[in-house]
């Protein structure tokens, strides 16, 4: 048997394919302090939004607090108003008409929720704030990272990790309050008393708010964020986006303050980085528009800095459309903007007018399963029912049952009760209905409840009324 000789064949240098690692190692980010228009807008958005989202929670309204989420009642209580199941329909036209919103706000003005609103980047400006006071700017950071851990390094890490945690902790415990009543839940928390899943979800969301704004940051917003993907499906050449305008700033460069730059060949942009120092995201929006790229108007704010310190005008970096870029006009009212915008307030008006003209009062009738019917003493036909009152308001109610559809039905016995707030209240009923009366085995009536101390409080159901078969005895 022979053997073939086996060539080891070499590809050519020439055919060498480069590989790209997908799992890019993150280079971290050192941004900048910087002051400016858009920073103190933001800071005024960011210091609004803290104070709703911890302050709401603690303030009383009644016997409980403003904001809960009780879901094992399965009640949505929102300062006045109590969302039950049945207002499904009113918490998904809610979530819709955000939705609308964003779109609308997306296609008009670009990011701006992800730079000033988005709770990623408010917390993740804040805990940049806790950095800085701890650790100094970005050179002294640079700096400090770059040094062997020593006492003085150790104690600036252990400061920012202490802030961190303290705030993550106070954002873990505001969230669980919206579904507990916080007041106990601290206590509880405090005292070792709370059950274990208070414990588990406070500490998720510690170590979820640790992680994201501490050490994630824009890697949320680069590979996390699904809005970040689809949102550039919205833009066109008129929305509002955080733009270079390279026909003024080129060709870029450095020069003395006082020079006659123009005479070089040089525009406005002097090349001093700034612009990508100040970036929480890492991006020089000098290389154009980016999905990187949030919104901020942190480079604005840096760039108008420098630009008054050279006495040139600012807005090098600003706020600007695509179609004013290229010296075109921008046309603000165009037709996906006017779309989501008759949506939005379609659902809103259909919001408002179901809120405003709901009744909290909810009624469900059910016939006795056992019996069709009774004969009483006296002679008439008797059915038997079950009333399930709902009280939705914040008050408690005293509630009258009435019937009416029938000539001569009547309840066996006047019917009253009341219906605590927030609760659920089965009441058994009689309804008697003499025989002469009655001219069909199978005859449709109304119950009506109506609140004896406030008559908008009412609520009407159909039913029917089950008679004898044979002919002969309903004479």
């Amino acid at each position: 048997m022979s053997t073939s000789p086996i060539n080891e064949v070499k590809p050519d240098k020439s055919e060498l394919i480069e590989v790209v690692d997908l799992y890019q190692k993150r280079e971290k980010v050192y941004t900048r302090a910087f002051k400016g228009v858009y920073r103190n807008l933001r800071i005024i958005g960011g210091a609004f939004l803290f104070i709703l989202y911890f302050g709401t929670v603690w303030i009383p309204w009644g016997d409980r607090q403003a904001i809960l989420f009780d879901l094992p009642a399965r009640q949505f209580h929102i300062f006045s108003v109590t969302f039950w199941p049945q207002d499904m329909i009113l918490l998904s036209s809610l979530l819709i008409i955000c939705a609308f919103g964003l779109f609308f706000i997306t296609v008009l003005a670009g990011r701006i929720w992800c730079g000033y609103t988005c709770p990623q980047s408010v917390f993740t400006w804040v805990f940049m704030w806790a950095e800085k006071i701890t650790e100094g700017d970005r050179n002294k950071r640079m700096k400090l990272d770059k040094a062997e851990m020593g006492i003085s390094k150790f104690r600036r890490k252990f400061l920012k990790h202490t802030l961190w945690l303290m705030i993550s902790l106070a954002t873990g415990i505001t969230f669980v309050g919206y579904f507990t009543p916080i007041n106990t839940l601290v206590i509880d928390l405090v005292s070792g008393a709370a059950n274990s899943w208070a414990y588990f979800w406070v500490g998720f969301f510690t170590l979820a708010t640790y992680g994201n704004a501490g050490w994630l940051r824009e890697q949320v917003c680069i590979y996390m964020c699904p809005y970040a993907r689809f949102q550039s499906v919205m833009f066109d050449e008129n929305t509002l986006i955080v733009s270079y305008d390279p026909n003024r700033g080129e060709t870029r460069g450095p020069r003395k303050r006082d020079s006659d730059y123009k005479t070089k060949g040089l525009g406005d942009c002097i090349d001093c980085q700034m612009c990508v120092q100040v970036c929480p995201t890492g991006i020089d929006i000098r290389d154009g528009l980016q999905y990187e790229c949030i919104g901020c108007a942190a480079c604005i704010d840096a760039c108008d800095n420098i630009m008054e310190k050279m006495n040139y005008p600012k807005g090098l970096i600003r706020y600007t459309t695509e179609n004013s870029l290229a010296g075109k006009a921008t046309k603000i009212l165009r037709p996906s903007l006017l779309g989501y915008l008759s949506a939005l307030l379609i659902i809103s008006g259909f919001f408002s007018y179901t809120l405003l003209t709901r009744v909290p009062v909810t009624l469900e009738i059910s016939r006795d399963r056992n019996t069709l019917y009774n004969e009483t003493s006296r002679g008439t036909i008797e059915n038997v029912y079950m009333l399930k009152i709902g009280n939705m308001d914040q008050h408690d109610h005293p509630f009258k049952v009435t019937v009416s559809g029938i000539p001569g039905i009547k309840l066996s016995e006047e019917t009253k009760v009341i219906v605590p707030t927030g609760e659920v209240k089965m009441v058994p009923v009689r309804l008697e209905l003499s025989p002469d009366k009655i001219t069909s085995r199978n005859m449709t009536f109304s119950f009506k409840i109506v609140s004896q101390d406030s008559e908008h409080l009412a609520a009407t159901q159909e039913s029917r009324f089950i008679a004898p078969t044979d002919p002969v005895r309903l004479k």
